[in-house]
């Protein structure tokens, strides 16, 4: 019998230390007949009277906890009025006070178009302000001809009063006076799901609309145009673009409002090719110390910004980022929707032309919290419904993301009834990728997360790092798959979770210590497979089993640290008595969490020396393909300081 104070064992876990600067409210899921479903995986829960979820704490009855949402993204895409001067905001927040800095953004001179704020901010006072167009972005501070073509593109930042980035967005206008505010590309465009022959171009305007993409091309040297018009007004926009030409640039551009975005993707090149490139790898960007765009409001957007920047300096042919984008831990789909928002915008400018490629972390939970003042505890799982508000689902809505991995844990023994949806999809956060001669296989080690089941097992639930069954299987079947394409020579396996924790996750990941009774518990009922089973399964499918697989690259861990893996390394406590795997050859683990959270220092663990190299420095990984030779190279963005530089396979 597990009892309410009794669990399964002592964790120094991050989850239970790091709470809450802001509190949003629990969206209420209910049925036909207004009562709320409680997903059947989940145990010890139960509707109360008002909407709220009641967990029985083996006697003690805590209640979710809720407070009024501040920010939601309608607050911002639908502020802007045209007047006579210019344009007046009300972002329907009338406690709120700041700052609204604002420019024009050039389109049509530069490749990255960011605003040039004008030296003039203006007040925002019980929520609005008001900006003057014809005093204070003319003449001299008309950088778009605005005046002449009688429109323009103006973005804007506002700070509350403690000189907090709350926001960055834009608005498109027309005319000279008075003004109109048009539709507007307020998120993207973003270049993702690339393939041989074309691309996904994802975006959000300010209203809904049918919008036509076109595309420039070549054909016999004469400049062509294909059009790939929708058919359904939307907000959400994602166009598939396809019918051209493998390894070629193409030009494309959508008019929205009268204003043209024009930017350019370039498809991969034919499968095998072998032709030399690069990719970009990190994680953890959720807001750091430091002040100042450090903390945008959920993200460190200055890090984010150094890293894409130094990634296009490169040339890299995609950047892969994996987990903990954003802050996280939110109540409300408002909260975490915003601080993506502000991810997104962070990363923009470069993805506008190549693809950015996101996995999930701890951070990235959208939950129900239940708190225990009485021992100052908090017991969280993901929110439901699944397949509208869980963490998995609002992630999907968020980003473009490849969508050949498994549908759910629906299905798996486990499953408490097959003819219902009981689990959170997989869609978009399970996913590989291909990028000519290299596969990336994108894993989700916080899937179904509840950071308190490894304390307290009663609501049911999945802990940090824990891979179930179904995940498993996948990736056994796409390992194959990958193992007999004779077009791919090296397989990359990424995950937010280390394998081997170095500097901060000891205490979990795939490790906890090395206590191996941590484990998934559905319904009640605790997986037969233990975290350190479970790691030791991925190691025999990705090691042993798998000549291809070159390196793990994780996050989690707000460091730098590149291990070796081999028959020798020590994986185990002196008294581990389970059943042991033996390596039959060497791989990577390369840890890559420095885009911008606090650091962690070095931690001894049982692997310590096999620890090659161990840095606190920002430090953007890079991996350079040359046929059958992968060498990788570490760079600080902020300072340019190279971290170091290996070869990880010969040729």
């Amino acid at each position: 019998m597990l009892k309410q104070r009794s669990f399964l064992f002592n964790v120094k876990s991050f989850a239970m230390k790091k709470f809450f600067i802001l509190i949003f409210s629990v969206v209420l899921i209910k049925n036909v007949h207004g009562q709320i479903i409680i997903p059947k995986v989940y145990t010890n829960l139960s509707p109360g009277p008002k909407g709220e979820i009641i967990f029985d704490n083996d006697g003690l009855k805590l209640t979710s906890f809720s407070a009024p949402a501040i920010y939601s993204l309608q607050n911002f895409y639908q502020a802007a009025k045209g007047s006579e001067s210019g344009i007046d905001f009300d972002f329907k927040l009338p406690n709120f006070n700041g700052t609204l800095f604002f420019g024009l953004i050039p389109l049509n001179d530069v490749r990255y178009p960011v605003p040039f704020y004008s030296k003039t901010p203006v007040a925002i006072t019980a929520g609005k302000a008001s900006i003057n167009i014809r005093k204070d972005l003319s003449d001299l501070n008309d950088i778009v001809a605005w005046g002449q073509n009688k429109k323009g593109l103006i973005g804007y930042r506002i700070l509350d009063q403690s000189g907090k980035m709350i926001y960055e967005g834009r608005v498109a206008f027309r005319g000279a006076g008075p003004f109109e505010v048009v539709n507007t590309i307020v998120e993207g465009p973003f270049v993702s799901k690339v393939t041989t022959e074309g691309c996904t171009v994802a975006f959000t305007t300010s209203q809904p609309e049918a919008l036509i993409l076109t595309v420039e091309y070549l054909s016999q040297g004469i400049k062509k145009t294909k059009d790939f018009p929708e058919t359904t007004p939307s907000k959400k926009h994602e166009i598939e673009i396809k019918g051209f030409f493998p390894a070629t640039e193409y030009v494309y551009r959508i008019i929205v409002g009268g204003i043209t975005y024009q930017f350019s993707f370039t498809t991969l090149p034919k499968p095998g090719s072998r032709q030399p490139f690069s990719f970009a790898f990190a994680s953890d960007s959720r807001y750091g110390a430091g002040g100042g765009e450090r903390n945008a409001y959920g993200v460190n957007y200055y890090t984010v910004r150094k890293f894409m920047s130094l990634a296009s300096m490169k040339n890299v042919s995609f950047f892969q980022f994996s987990g903990d984008l954003i802050n996280g831990y939110c109540l409300s789909k408002d909260e975490i929707n915003h601080q993506y928002a502000n991810w997104k915008k962070a990363v923009e400018p470069w993805a506008h032309y190549m693809p950015v490629y996101t996995a999930m972390g701890n951070h990235e939970l959208l939950m129900y919290m239940f708190p225990d003042d009485e021992i100052g505890k908090r017991y969280m799982l993901d929110k439901f419904p699944f397949d509208k508000e869980s963490s998995e689902a609002v992630f999907a809505e968020n980003f473009t993301n490849p969508e050949n991995g498994p549908k759910s844990e629906d299905g798996a023994p486990y499953d408490p009834d097959p003819k219902s949806i009981d689990f959170p999809t997989y869609s978009e956060n399970v996913y590989y990728y291909t990028y000519d001669n290299v596969a990336i296989v994108v894993l989700n080690t916080h899937y179904w997360f509840s950071p308190s089941v490894s304390q307290n097992v009663l609501t049911s639930g999945n802990p940090a790092g824990y891979i179930m069954d179904n995940q498993l299987s996948w990736l056994r079947t796409t390992i194959n798959k990958l193992e007999a394409d004779k077009d791919i020579d090296h397989i990359f396996i990424t995950l937010h979770t280390p394998f081997f924790p170095n500097g901060g996750h000891a205490a979990d990941a795939f490790w906890y210590n090395g206590n191996n009774r941590v484990r998934a518990v559905v319904t009640g009922n605790a997986m037969r497979t233990g975290i350190i089973e479970r790691r030791d399964e991925i190691l025999d499918l990705i090691v042993n089993a798998s000549r291809k697989t070159v390196a793990v690259l994780c996050g989690d861990e707000h460091n730098y640290s590149r291990m070796e893996i081999t028959p020798q390394t020590k994986i185990y406590t002196d008294d581990y008595n389970g059943k042991k795997i033996t390596l039959t050859r060497s791989i990577w683990q390369i840890t890559n969490g420095t885009a911008g959270a606090p650091v962690y220092a070095q931690e001894l663990t049982p692997w310590t020396e096999s620890v090659k190299k161990f840095s606190v420095q920002n430090s953007l990984v890079f991996f350079h393909i040359n046929g059958k030779s992968v060498k990788m190279e570490v760079i600080n963005p902020v300072t340019l300081e190279k971290i170091e530089e290996i070869t990880l396979k010969e040729q």
